[in-house]
Formats: structure tokens, sequence, C-alpha cells
């Protein structure tokens, strides 16, 4: 009996340890803090901000800290619901009250409207670029992700979600990243696409917030730590950051830095 126990607590104590080894420790370093009250803010991969204060104005700033442009047109859709900041030649503001969509150029200056409701769509929370200039949404009324055009053509539409999945998606983000087609609801997890609208894979995390796609990883947080699972191999791991981000609003990870929005304004960490 005493070398069944002995044995149980050997097995207990070795899968402690392998759920240990697979916590890290995430060391940062204040690099800047950009005092204000933002909305929100969004970072491309050219390490570029975008912050968005509480007048729905839209402020870019480059790798140095500087202002480079400002969009200012504040009045005419209401408040800013979301900005997809993937292209840094083709800013998109998303107006979730009016289904519309801004294009800017990279000084932010307007280019064109994109009206959703030409497509017929009149309720979308998540909406992305696509990897060729046109666009991502899910569309809330008919269950279903469309690509749409400038012109507001359907170009393509996967089938009816209510078809393929026994529970209700109500998607919060869509991610175009390493060809494929990523959509998060935060209480069902992760759906992947490919680009016809296939479904491809279900990865059942839940309850992240701040998602991304990072070389190949889903990532997310909660109030304490960092998440990144695998699509491939399905491993998982998290980390714990030297700083308490409790009180973040928001926070994003951009090559070696990482963006903490708090009440009092934008605090830049370089990843250690």
């Amino acid at each position: 009996m005493g070398r069944i126990i002995a044995i149980l607590v050997f097995i207990t104590c070795q899968a402690f340890i392998a759920n240990a080894a697979s916590d890290t420790l995430l060391q940062l370093r204040e690099e800047k803090i950009i005092p204000g009250v933002y909305s929100g803010f969004y970072t491309d991969n050219l390490g570029n901000i975008f912050l968005v204060n509480k007048n729905n104005q839209v402020k870019k700033l480059d790798q140095n800290f500087d202002s480079v442009a400002v969009f200012n047109d504040t009045r005419r859709y209401g408040d800013i619901s979301l900005l997809d900041v993937s292209n840094p030649l083709k800013i998109i503001i998303y107006y979730k009250d009016f289904t519309s969509l801004l294009v800017l150029d990279r000084f932010l200056n307007v280019r064109s409207t994109v009206d959703l409701r030409t497509a017929g769509i009149l309720q979308a929370k998540a909406i992305a670029q696509s990897y060729d200039n046109n666009y991502w949404v899910f569309d809330e009324l008919d269950n279903a992700i469309k690509k749409i055009d400038d012109n507001g053509n359907v170009l393509l539409q996967s089938p009816d979600f209510r078809i393929l999945f026994s529970e209700p998606y109500n998607p919060s983000a869509i991610i175009d990243a390493d060809g494929l087609l990523y959509l998060y609801d935060v209480k069902r997890g992760w759906l992947v696409f490919d680009y016809y609208g296939t479904y491809k894979q279900h990865i059942d995390v839940v309850n992240w917030r701040d998602v991304q796609v990072l070389e190949g990883n889903l990532s997310g947080r909660d109030s304490a730590y960092f998440y990144n699972t695998n699509r491939k191999t399905f491993s998982d791991t998290k980390a714990l950051p030297n700083i308490n981000f409790a009180s973040a609003v928001k926070i994003q990870r951009r090559l070696n830095k990482l963006f903490v929005l708090t009440v009092d304004g934008l605090s830049v960490y370089r990843i250690l």
C-alpha cells in the first residue's frame, strides 16, 4: 500500500513540475509613458502607434513617439468601434453604429468609405482587412463570414454558422494571418477557416482578452497571465510579467515591445 502511495505522489509531483515548466517569467523594462485619456490604441509592424482619444480623434505616432498625423473628422460618424492597421498604407476605421468603414491613407487622409449596408450587412461587430486588400466581416444576422470589396460587393460567404455548429458563435475579433482566418469568441474559443470560408479547426481556449496571432501562436491574456497556444501542436504556455497589469484597459504585443493602456495613458515596455 505504501509503495502505491509513493508512486502516486511521484506521478503527481512530476505532473506539477511539468506544468510549472510551461510557466515563464516575462521580464519587462519601461521605455516610455504617453500620458493622456485614451479609449483605445493600435500598433502596426513598423512600430507606429495609433491613439484614439475620448473625442474619437486618432493620432499617429512613429517609432520615435513623434506625432506624424492626425485624423480629426470626428463629427460625421460618431464613436470609433475599432481600427485595423495591419496594412500601414491603408488604415481602416470601423463605425459599428453606422455599419461603415472609413479607409485612410498613411497620413490619415480619407480615401474612401465602404457602407456595409450596401452588401446587406446591418449588424457586425468583427471586421478585418483581408490579405488581398478587401474586408472580412462577420455578419451577425446571417451568422456568416463575408468578404466585401471597396464597392460593398460580397465576394465570398461562408456557410451559416447555425448549420456548422451546434452552439451559437458571436466572434469579437477576426484576424487574417499565416494564410488563414481566425475568429475568436470569448465564450467559445477560436475558430479557424481558410480563405474560401471553409471551416478547419476549433481551439477551445476561452475568456481571453486582447487576442492576437503571433508567429503561428494564438495569444491572449487574463488579469494576471499571458497565454499562448500553438495551433498545430496544441502546446500551451503562460507567462507572468514582472509588472502588475490587473488595471490595464488593453494590452498588445508587437515585435519586442509590450504596450499597456491604463486610465492614465499608454505605457511602452521593452521585452527583455
